[in-house]
């Protein structure tokens, strides 16, 4: 009975997924501002490979927290078949014949070449960290933690924890001077193409989105002496990252500890009324709170903006709203222009915004190109 529930839970998310991406109207409060006018202008042929991870990300994090709840274990192929969705997507998705309208141009934010740089720089780390791992030049860390599972318990006490997590900062350090070189040698060197700037950004998700929760499971096991998060969470929000960019995982790894927070009040309550609970691991949290980032955008900007009232959010990468110097047309033309929001009913800016971006003025003038 479980496997037809779960296949029917996912059809329904690739159907909201469908829905809010293509068919609600961008019109409609809330529902309508999910996504935005790039997903709902370019329909879903010209949008396919953004699409499709998508799908992929959803699916995933239903997998992944089945799993995970379950055996306090996520299968590595999960999120690393995500981070390969993200970045062929985002490979792509630049050369399909696309509307860049001034509102929204890209689903994530995108990079200059100073974080692009960053980003490529990180991701040879990784590679070359992978490849002293294969060689056996670098060990896999807790390779023996079964050794200390008594019976059939999922968890054990690990006496080795900083011993282990001494081992992961070795196999960090190539990614982190990976990403420093890159940062030096791209900085403040201008705005590469849209193709690059795509597979820069989901890159640099996946580096942000794995940096923040390495970095509590690495200083958090070294200050308690035991496993602070696992390592499959890592690979979770480095994967989700890879999907929809490095902005939205730093916005998901603050919010999932509200998830627990609330887990925990209901397993409180249950306990008081004498019903058991079965205690789950992070990675659930991650991927609700993943989901909450995703589709409740339009409230995270609300809350966003009555917080940090005048703070920008970095979310979609919107046409020019600050002095940038941006390549759409892949090296065909290039400009250097203020371009703000309140000025595109003026002719000139019209003729500017063309320039730099490739655009007819008649196109821009009905609101697209």
């Amino acid at each position: 009975m479980e496997y037809p529930i779960v296949e029917l839970v996912t059809a329904l998310l690739f159907l909201a997924c469908y829905a809010v991406c293509y068919w609600i109207p961008e019109s409609t409060p809330f529902l309508g501002e999910i996504f935005g006018p790039w997903w709902h202008d370019n329909g879903v042929i010209k949008t396919l490979p953004m699409f499709l991870s998508l799908l992929t990300l959803v699916a995933g994090l239903l997998a992944m927290t089945i799993i995970d709840a379950r055996t306090f274990m996520i299968p590595i192929q999960i999120p690393l078949f995500m981070t390969a969705v993200g970045f062929l997507a985002a490979l792509l998705q630049p050369h399909l014949n696309m509307r860049h309208l001034p509102e929204q141009v890209w689903p994530y934010p995108l990079v200059d070449w100073t974080w692009a740089g960053a980003a490529f720089g990180g991701m040879i780390g990784v590679c070359v960290s992978t490849f002293f791992l294969k060689i056996g030049v670098f060990r896999y860390s807790f390779a023996d933690y079964d050794d200390y599972i008594q019976g059939d318990e999922m968890l054990a006490v690990y006496p080795h924890a900083r011993r282990e997590v001494l081992r992961e900062l070795v196999f960090v350090l190539p990614i982190v001077v990976g990403f420093i070189v890159g940062w030096m040698c791209g900085y403040e060197t201008g705005y590469p193409s849209l193709a690059v700037q795509g597979i820069a950004g989901s890159m640099l998700g996946y580096i942000v989105g794995g940096a923040f929760v390495w970095g509590i499971r690495i200083f958090g096991s070294l200050a308690f002496g035991k496993e602070a998060m696992g390592l499959g969470d890592v690979h979770l929000l480095a994967g989700v990252g890879a999907i929809i960019g490095w902005w939205d995982p730093i916005l998901i790894f603050f919010i999932a500890p509200f998830s627990g927070i609330l887990w925990a009040i209901v397993a409180a309550l249950l306990e008081k009324i004498g019903k058991q609970h079965q205690e789950i691991p992070y990675g659930p949290h991650l991927a609700v709170a993943t989901l909450v980032v995703v589709f409740a955008n339009p409230g995270i900007h609300w809350l966003w903006s009555v917080a940090m009232p005048g703070v920008h959010m970095p979310t979609t990468e919107k046409l020019q709203t600050k002095l940038l110097e941006v390549d759409l047309t892949y090296g065909e033309k290039q400009g250097s222009i203020p371009i703000y929001p309140h000025v595109v009913g003026n002719d000139k800016a019209i003729q500017d915004v063309s320039l730099v971006c490739g655009f007819k003025s008649s196109d821009m003038e009905k609101g697209h190109a």
